[in-house]
């Protein structure tokens, strides 16, 4: 197994991408925390994981604040020994209250910002104390095509907070290279996840981002399993300061 041994922590890894990373780094033998503020959509992800015959626990956590943040990697290195990989895909996209620039709130910005990119943040900033310990491992932050293009006019609080996922993802992956510690970033394109529920049933906003991507399909869950797992593991030993999409094509052109 291409995890073996390794302990995985997953934000938001209730539902949707996170959900289908959990899953798949327990398949390859990691023991996974299941990181999510939604209970019941976490403790399912670790029933799910159980019942395949795989290790998790779950740890509620709201990523935006530093000591549930810091509970949870202790949580993590208290029932497992360790930490490896964090995985960081919590966030939020506030559908019909983002806004261009002069129409945003405040409030808006700043609950958008706490989560996409202070939460991405907090949790690198506990969990590596562990990482060291284990003398490396793996960062790997979710990121979007809408922190690189304007593809999402009217998201400002989102678009501006996952471009900064990229400066971060990349400033640590150059501090932290000699100490064994790999930080890379994965761009999902449109792909289709409880976040995005409310934005794809609109049927014009979905067949434009059908049309623009030029594998002609939004994403699934799945898609991004792939590198999740290569850039968890060791194979990607090589890769660190990398973005790798997982669009569809979508930034392509």
């Amino acid at each position: 197994m291409r995890l073996q041994d390794k302990v995985a922590i997953v934000t938001g890894g209730g539902a949707g991408m996170g959900r289908a990373v959990a899953e798949a780094y327990a398949r390859q033998g990691a023991r996974v925390v299941v990181a999510e503020i939604n209970p019941a959509n976490g403790e399912a992800t670790v029933a799910a994981i159980r019942d395949a015959g795989g290790e998790a626990i779950f740890a509620r956590v709201d990523v935006s604040q530093a000591a549930e943040v810091e509970a949870m990697v202790a949580q993590a290195v208290a029932a497992f020994g360790g930490v490896d990989v964090l995985y960081s895909n919590a966030a939020i996209q506030l559908h019909g209250k983002d806004a261009r620039a002069h129409e945003l709130s405040e409030e808006i910005w700043d609950r958008t910002y706490n989560i996409n990119i202070r939460g991405v943040w907090l949790c690198a900033k506990y969990a590596i104390p562990a990482l060291l310990q284990r003398g490396g491992g793996s960062i790997i932050n979710v990121a979007s095509p809408t922190g690189m293009l304007g593809c999402a006019p009217g998201y400002t609080a989102y678009s501006s907070s996952k471009g900064a996922v990229f400066g971060l993802t990349r400033v640590m992956a150059a501090d932290y290279a000699r100490d064994g510690i790999r930080v890379n970033a994965v761009v999902p394109g449109a792909t289709e996840t409880p976040l995005t529920a409310e934005l794809f049933a609109d049927a014009k906003t979905r067949n434009d981002l059908i049309a623009a991507t030029p594998l002609g399909r939004l994403g699934q869950a799945e898609d991004v399993v792939g590198l999740a797992v290569f850039l968890a593991s060791d194979e990607s030993r090589y890769c660190t300061g990398g973005v790798y999409m997982v669009d569809g094509g979508l930034t392509a052109i």
